[in-house]
């Protein structure tokens, strides 16, 4: 299938070459065509055609304006107000044009792979010669000069709307999306996939080393002593970088040295991977409405899978503005959330990339503060980290410890570790990253069940920095032990793959990473696996000792070293989590850490399924469900409101059908 490049004016001028074989002129060009230069103070070509159909000179001149002011199209700033809606736009340009308006899927026999930056996406109909196209910025300005010049051969050409072209053309070439989204990693750099053929023997070595772990002791001597201190060496380091941790989140976080104004501000892809989120697509529909940013500069990516009804649905009953995009992932394997967003990242507008999750809520200055950090920093910066906290801690003791964990880690761990330069394990949502750097990383591991962990290590590898902003993104917890149990089993099995993955060449990660790099890296993904997989095996041998008399042995020093080290890594749990709860407002829900035993012990549960699904199904998927929370901290959820045109408005749109 032929994939064609170009922007309008390139494809305007072959077809005007050609068209002497059709035996047809070009379109002429209207006298009567006005601008509205004089009234905007500068001409705003693109939109100054609908003064034709009766659309008041006063509200093109305000789009200019506002598309001046914000540094955006015209067009787009007219269409992103609510003033005219996209479909009604693109069909008042091709009445202008006289060309066809297309509203129905039709043949393609060929597409672009992307966007352009300053040119149309152009896609030839299969049953004709003519080029489907839906021009904005530039290209929608290099058109309408031609029309108006008369080098316009408008019966090569038909219009669409962006949002219909960019799901037709995605839909024509479902499979290269599909194998794009899955293993662009693995194309380029097969060792830091977790597809990738070593991972059977990655899982077998695993396995096999957690056996030896175990029979070790059990069965006493050297081996044991051997275990024990390997298992202490690993986890005083990881002990010694949380406590570190912690006294470095007491540094103030740092605030934007300059502020941005609207029209400095970059493009900002949203995307939010969707399955089987019909409860809650309203309500981040209302959230996500709640930026503070320009409406014309955000590009929102609503990825939902293919087959999944009932979500879209639920999205199309909301009449979403046109700057969002309603992308489908192809059917295909592995049905991954890093899957589904490779395949908005090949759609993404914006310089900078937010990532979120269905039932988030995050501050509604969460954009902007990230976009004047990057602004403000060296190009090493690749990815901020936006704090996350739990919504409903009120719904079950479950999701209060989850609260409580969650403070400690988004409000004190993370800012530590990103203050004192170790690699950071990313959360899953409130990722803000610099768009040329992620495609750089060849996006997300989709074989990855965890890619939030493996991402922030890749970005550490290639020398890119991880920070924190202090904005917040609200989020609903698992109160129900099941529940809690598969997304704990996915995370912990991401971050098996994630330590297999990372650990394959321990030369070249000591080379990109460096002595502390890795020793850190090693050390916080060792304890994040093995602690709940061998703390078990540790009671019960401390216990078994103790009944022994062994364990208090005169000279063995055994004692000594093994309550220290418990001591030092409760205190390295514990603490961050009152930190945390202090920072968090959660100071009353402390009261639950009595119940920490039983929290660890279920993590120890599922750290055990984790490890058995890694050998059975290692990509399997287990979905949590959102939109069941009972209470929430926020109070509830307003109607959603969406701008409509105006009466004057809808008449011009009447038109143009």
């Amino acid at each position: 299938m032929a994939v064609i490049f170009a922007d309008a004016t390139t494809v305007a001028g072959n077809a005007l070459s050609r068209s002497s074989h059709t035996g047809q002129p070009p379109a002429r060009a209207r006298a009567d065509a006005p601008f509205i230069g004089d009234v905007a103070g500068e001409p705003a070509e693109e939109i100054s055609f609908l003064a034709a159909l009766g659309f008041p000179l006063e509200a093109l001149a305000e789009a200019g304006e506002r598309g001046r002011r914000l540094g955006v199209c015209s067009a787009k700033a007219l269409i992103s107000s609510g003033a005219i809606a996209e479909s009604d736009f693109y069909q008042a340009l091709a009445k202008t044009l006289h060309a066809p308006f297309v509203a129905a899927p039709p043949g393609l026999a060929g597409m672009p792979a992307r966007p352009l930056e300053n040119g149309a996406p152009i896609a030839r109909l299969a049953d004709g010669d003519r080029y489907l196209m839906a021009p904005e910025g530039e290209a929608l300005r290099r058109l309408l000069r031609r029309w108006r010049d008369g080098r316009l051969p408008t019966d090569r050409l038909a219009i669409t709307t962006p949002g219909r072209l960019a799901a037709w053309t995605r839909a024509a070439s479902a499979r290269a999306v599909a194998r794009a989204a899955c293993d662009e990693l693995r194309r380029h750099d097969p060792s830091l996939c977790a597809a990738a053929p070593p991972r059977i023997r990655a899982r077998a070595v695993l396995g096999l080393a957690l056996v030896l772990c175990v029979a070790a002791l059990a069965v006493g001597g050297l081996a044991r002593l051997a275990m024990c201190s390997a298992v202490g060496a690993l986890a005083s380091i990881a002990i010694a970088i949380r406590l570190r941790a912690v006294l470095a989140s007491f540094k103030p976080p740092s605030r934007p040295s300059r502020y941005l104004s609207d029209m400095e501000l970059p493009i900002y892809t949203v995307i939010v991977a969707l399955y089987r989120e019909a409860r809650v697509v309203a309500r981040l529909a209302q959230a996500l409405d709640s930026f503070d940013y320009p409406a014309s500069k955000v590009d929102f990516k609503f990825v939902v899978e293919e087959g999944d009804h009932e979500t879209m649905e639920a999205i199309e009953a909301l009449s979403l503005p046109p700057n969002y995009e309603i992308v489908v992932a192809p059917a295909g394997a592995p049905r991954t959330k890093p899957r589904a967003l490779n395949v908005a990242l090949a759609r993404a507008r914006g310089s900078l990339i937010a990532v979120f999750d269905a039932e988030d809520s995050p501050d509604p200055g969460q954009l902007r503060l990230a976009a004047e950090r990057f602004a403000a920093a060296d190009p090493r910066l690749g990815c901020l980290q936006a704090r996350i906290a739990i919504d409903n801690p009120d719904d079950s003791w479950l999701a209060a410890l989850f609260a409580i964990e969650y403070a400690g880690l988004f409000d004190v761990l993370n800012p530590g570790i990103a203050a004192i330069g170790a690699p950071m394990m990313l959360g899953g949502t409130s990722n803000h990253f610099r768009a040329a750097v992620l495609r750089q990383l060849r996006g997300w591991d989709a074989w990855n069940v965890t890619e939030d962990a493996d991402l922030g290590l890749r970005l550490a590898r290639f020398g890119y920095r991880v920070e924190t902003i202090a904005s917040t993104t609200h989020e609903e917890a698992p109160a129900r032990v099941e529940a809690w149990l598969a997304q704990r089993r996915r995370w912990i099995k991401g971050w098996m793959q994630t330590l297999s993955v990372h650990t394959r060449d321990p030369r070249r990660l000591w080379m990109e990473l460096g002595t502390g790099g890795a020793l850190s890296a090693i050390a916080l993904l060792t304890s994040g696996v093995a602690g709940p997989l061998l703390t078990p095996v540790f009671i019960a041998l401390m216990v078994h000792d103790i009944a022994d008399g062994e364990y208090f042995a005169e000279g063995s020093g055994v004692a000594a070293a093994w309550t220290g080290l418990a001591a030092a890594g409760a205190v390295s749990i514990l603490l961050p989590c009152l930190v945390g709860a202090k920072r968090r407002g959660l100071l009353a829900e402390t009261r639950c850490l009595l119940l920490l035993p039983a929290y660890y012990a279920l993590l120890s549960f599922a750290a055990w399924r984790a490890l058995w699904e890694l050998w059975r199904r290692p990509f399997a998927w287990s979905k949590t469900e959102h939109g069941l929370a009972r209470t929430s901290r926020r109070g509830p959820s307003v109607a959603l409101a969406r701008p409509r045109a105006a009466p004057a408005l809808a008449r011009v749109a009447a038109k143009t059908h």
